[in-house]
């Protein structure tokens, strides 16, 4: 459900103004794809200058206070692994972390982040020294098409965060928010699981 005012707002946008396009990632676990999300709204408009964190960098974006943050993360910043699922804030493939808490990026206004900590996926590993959860998603082939990988990791590291040994009661309660399409839930769940007991592949393939 929305958070603020601003998120309802954008939520609430004519859905005719969304336009987008994709294809499919073949690194997912890292947000790596050329996706750009795009709206009919972008004639000029009214902008101002917002200062936003991104994984523990300031960044000075020019942005209408309502855009939404997917838009400015993926468009002017170049991250790409959230991913414009529905834009309404329903499914979580644009889930990113604000203040180590999930959030929707797609109905999450940009102007509502200012002097907030934003991470993405790109902020919690890279394809040398991924997060464990990056390397629990690879080790159990958790993607299938993968578009929704971003929101389900990001979902995962936040509830990881606040409980280390979750329960698998925990984990189902946790993800229920984030839709997969292809149903690999399963695999996902697993993965999860793989990455609270510890016990992922490292870079050479030893369980670790």
């Amino acid at each position: 459900m929305p958070d603020t005012a601003l998120e309802r707002q954008t939520m609430l946008a004519p859905a005719a103004e969304l336009v987008h396009t994709w294809h499919a990632s073949s690194m997912t676990a890292f947000g790596h794809d050329d996706i750009r999300v795009e709206t009919t709204a972008s004639m000029p408009q009214p902008s101002t200058a917002v200062r936003i964190r991104v994984n523990g960098v300031d960044h000075d974006v020019s942005a209408h206070p309502d855009t939404a943050l997917l838009y400015v993360l993926r468009n002017e910043l170049s991250l790409n692994g959230p991913k414009f699922g529905c834009g309404l804030g329903q499914c979580g493939a644009c889930t990113v972390h604000v203040d180590g808490a999930p959030r929707r990026s797609c109905v999450t206004a940009v102007s509502a982040v200012a002097g907030k900590d934003v991470v993405t996926l790109e902020g919690l590993g890279t394809p040398d020294r991924p997060h464990p959860l990056q390397q629990a998603f690879i080790d159990e082939q958790a993607a299938q098409c993968g578009y929704c990988i971003n929101g389900m990791i990001m979902r995962a590291a936040a509830l990881l965060a606040r409980t280390p040994r979750p329960s698998r009661d925990d984990i189902l309660s946790a993800m229920d928010a984030n839709l997969c399409r292809c149903g690999t839930h399963m695999r996902i769940v697993r993965a999860i699981e793989r990455a609270a007991a510890g016990s992922v592949a490292g870079p050479a393939g030893r369980e670790g």
